[in-house]
């Protein structure tokens, strides 16, 4: 068994101006219709919502790194954000470019300033 971990964090600041200057363009490039969905229904905490997902596919991708053959393997949106019906995330990963057995596991927070996500993958 290989475990890998992986953590990033992220100014809410930096998302916020990234969507206000490239809106749609960066909003598609970065996240699924389902993020951007959940995200746009949290109205005035839209943009820590948006950056904790952000924080999310880098924390993903730091754990996963091993398991790919290129970097380039993988492109944001084929890693999805979602949370379970008692609001826990967890991760839709296209598993096509990605090894079959590979479990994953995030964690996200986010307030006002910042958000974080921690991520541990198990092949």
């Amino acid at each position: 068994m290989n475990i890998t971990c992986g953590t990033d964090i992220i100014e809410v600041e930096r998302i916020k101006k990234g969507i206000e200057k490239l809106g749609e363009k960066f909003l598609n490039e970065i996240y699924t219709k389902k993020e951007i969905e959940y995200c746009e229904s949290k109205n005035v905490t839209k943009y820590e919502h948006y950056s904790a997902r952000f924080a999310a596919k880098e924390a993903i991708f730091k754990a996963i790194s091993p398991y790919l053959k290129s970097k380039y393997d993988v492109t944001w949106v084929d890693m999805e954000i979602l949370n379970d019906e008692q609001g826990r995330p967890y991760v839709n990963l296209n598993t096509e470019k990605v090894k079959q057995n590979l479990e994953i596991d995030i964690s996200i927070s986010h307030i006002e300033r910042y958000a974080i996500a921690n991520c541990i993958a198990k092949l």
